[in-house]
């Protein structure tokens, strides 16, 4: 039976297990695909743990792990058109992307240009399309200066090259350790910890025009007050939804925005955007890959790949034998 990263009950990582489950069966408007690569994000250890966010669907348990996915088509729902069997494809999966095989709305899936790499798709669902989709939130014109928090990680170095590629100055906090790699991709670094809003203030004398929070809590309330109330609504946070409510400000858009993930894909075929994937981990090491993401830590896009016997609608093959020992 194909094989999948899986949690039955929430909790820390010691819920998190591999386990064979029957492979998934598309139904009208789905795609079946053999998964190649899959996306790691924060949101992934947060939901395993019990996190659910005002609005957000309710998880059903077991529930595979993983809301990223790339591989190619291996069977179609019935009514589903615009794909063949064998297509190269990404998006957001129904059931879960840490796993052989998985389920697509094709409705919000985007063919895999040849110019993107497996691992580059698999980050574009949710990070670089959450960065997109802020950057587009905020609507500022060109000439303006935006404040990233927590600009190191998968979605920050999306929403960087986005507002920089857009004429804007952008400022992104981040660990010191970090300033080489933000610095590269056109940001004025400030670094993260007590303090910042006076940092970035000294970097940003003239002011900040928007907010792009990535870190929540004391890091947003303080950045907050670098917009005059009057401007609260040029502050969105993909990280504390109803703290940004609070504050007047609003939470990132929605992600699944099929007109979002297309012109992401379209950025990274050209060479616009690069989704930044630092660290490429086997699908049998899934928990070092969430451990990394987990840590708050993480430089660039974390991604697990699929060992190459499983790839195509004809394979069928399973990770070693360490990966189903959980060892």
């Amino acid at each position: 039976m194909p094989m999948a990263y899986v949690y039955e009950r929430f909790g820390g990582p010691e819920v998190e297990h591999f386990a064979d489950l029957p492979q998934p069966v598309a139904g009208p408007g789905q795609l079946l695909i053999a998964v190649r690569a899959a996306g790691v994000n924060p949101v992934d250890w947060k939901r395993r743990s019990g996190r659910r966010p005002a609005g957000a669907p309710v998880v059903r348990l077991p529930a595979v792990m993983g809301g990223e996915a790339a591989g190619e088509v291996v069977a179609l729902g019935p009514g589903t058109t615009g794909f063949a069997v064998g297509d190269a494809v990404l998006g957001g999966p129904l059931t879960g992307g840490y796993a052989q095989y998985t389920l697509l709305p094709a409705r919000a899936t985007m063919h895999r240009p040849p110019e993107v790499a497996w691992t580059d798709a698999a980050a574009l669902p949710i990070a670089a399309a959450t960065g997109y989709g802020a950057v587009r939130q905020l609507g500022l014109p060109a000439g303006s200066t935006l404040l990233v928090t927590g600009v190191a990680g998968g979605v920050g170095v999306a929403a960087a090259q986005v507002a920089v590629g857009s004429g804007l100055t952008v400022v992104g906090s981040a660990a010191p350790a970090k300033r080489e790699f933000v610095e590269a991709l056109g940001v004025r670094f400030v670094a993260s910890g007590p303090g910042l809003a006076a940092r970035v203030q000294a970097a940003a004398p003239h002011g900040v025009d928007g907010v792009l929070d990535l870190v929540g809590g004391g890091v947003l309330e303080e950045v907050a007050g670098l917009l005059p109330d009057r401007d609260r609504a040029k502050l969105v946070s993909g990280a504390d939804r109803e703290a940004v409510a609070a504050l007047g400000g609003a939470p990132v858009g929605p992600v699944r925005d099929p007109s979002v993930l297309g012109a992401v894909v379209e950025l990274v075929r050209t060479g616009a955007l690069d989704p930044k994937v630092t660290r490429v981990v086997p699908f049998e090491q899934a928990a070092l890959a969430v451990r990394a993401v987990e840590g708050g830590h993480s430089l660039g896009k974390t991604v697990l790949e699929m060992p190459p016997c499983e790839w195509g609608p004809h394979h069928a093959c399973g990770p070693p034998s360490s990966a189903r020992t959980g060892k």
